[in-house]
């Protein structure tokens, strides 16, 4: 490595913080997924510049209330640490400009828009990288690149239902029930990331980039990998368990006299531990209880005499005494409870952006104890605009 070469290097100190650093994204997304990605890249040290249409922007601008600064929260959730930019796609010249600096700039482009609509301005992975072939294309589609629904425009809720996801949330007999947050959206994203990161792995070797693709269904799919797995099995249809689950008894929410404990009964010595804890000793050697397998078998006639025992005990009692008998436990909190926990803030996961004070959640990743984070808030529509006219 010559001097020069070597000079041009991050010191271990950024590598550190921000091991993306030197690496320029655009992401051409909206609402959660391809924006996800892009926060995730740009906590890792990367430039992140979105591409927004010049009317309303992104949708996520407007899912509110709440708002900050007369922008939803959501989107200053997933989109700090980017610059923005506008881009007239009916506008020629404006295309040209995105074009030429993705084709000077940008090591990859992620995008999750629907099916067909950058194709007609020229903005593909092969008319991009005929040009640029190091250049790494992800796309998150909805339901993926081939199949019977690959046209078929979706969201979060949509992939939850249709990959099983709802099947086994919630509880048996009650109206379907998603889960509470964005997981497909957020998981593709995870995904798209991923498969970012091993295309730049890839291409130090080869200088070759690669499209990279996955999708909403294929991410739920991925998600249900256990359920599917006993399917395949035992061809059960699993139902949903209320905070249970189908595989391992007890593992689940207990209430007691002031509130909601979860208790994890993992193994068969855990369930000892907790039957000592609870004052019922008789069902760690009972032969219909004393395994999981058993446990899972016997779970309707189980639960109600756990139950029984741990609403004599406040939620705080029953964890302590949980805590010492080394059984993991955890109360249920709500969002504020959550905030303000001391193990949330010693953890310094929530840190006020230093252009609009906004409080988010930073990533859940330390690199030699250091956690990378974008510091700045997310982009005003078209605030960037300056960098395609460079």
């Amino acid at each position: 490595m010559t001097n020069a070469q070597s000079s041009n290097r991050p010191d271990s100190s950024m590598l550190a913080e921000k091991p993306l650093s030197g690496v320029t994204v655009v992401e051409l997304g909206h609402s959660v997924a391809a924006p996800y990605a892009g926060l995730i890249l740009a906590d890792l040290g990367a430039r992140v510049v979105k591409v927004e249409n010049p009317g309303l922007g992104d949708y996520a601008r407007g899912w509110g209330p709440p708002f900050w600064n007369g922008i939803a929260t959501a989107f200053h959730a997933l989109n700090r640490g980017k610059e923005g930019v506008s881009v007239d796609f009916r506008d020629e010249a404006e295309v040209g400009a995105l074009k030429d600096f993705i084709l000077a700039e940008a090591d990859a482009v992620i995008q999750n828009l629907r099916p067909g609509i950058l194709d007609r301005f020229g903005l593909t992975a092969e008319a991009l990288r005929d040009r640029k072939p190091g250049l790494i294309w992800c796309d998150i589609g909805a339901f993926g690149a081939t199949g019977p629904l690959a046209a078929k425009p979706g969201y979060d809720p949509l992939a939850q239902a249709s990959t099983g996801i709802m099947s086994v949330t919630g509880e048996g007999g009650r109206p379907p029930v998603r889960v509470g947050v964005s997981l497909i959206d957020m998981g593709s994203g995870m995904w798209s990331v991923i498969g970012l990161l091993a295309g730049l792995i890839a291409r130090r070797e080869t200088g070759e980039g690669r499209v990279v693709s996955t999708s909403l269904y294929e991410t739920g799919l991925a998600w249900m990998t256990v359920p599917l797995a006993g399917y395949a099995a035992s061809g059960e249809v699993r139902k949903p368990f209320g905070s249970g689950t189908a595989e391992i008894v007890p593992y689940q929410a207990f209430e007691t006299s002031d509130g909601w404990l979860m208790i994890a009964a993992g193994n068969d010595n855990l369930f000892r531990k907790l039957c000592e804890a609870l004052n019922l000793p008789s069902l760690a050697t009972d032969p219909d209880f004393a395994t999981n397998a058993a446990r899972v078998v016997n779970r309707g006639r189980l639960i109600p005499r756990i139950a029984a025992a741990t609403v004599g005990f406040s939620v705080e009692a029953l964890g302590q005494r949980l805590d010492e008998a080394g059984v993991p436990n955890a109360p249920l909190l709500d969002i504020a409870q959550v905030a303000g926990h001391p193990q949330t803030q010693a953890l310094d996961m929530v840190v006020k952006s230093s252009s609009d004070g906004i409080e988010l959640v930073g990533m859940p990743l330390s690199f030699d104890g250091k956690r990378p984070r974008a510091r700045s808030g997310a982009p005003a529509l078209g605030q960037h605009n300056g960098v395609l006219e460079e």
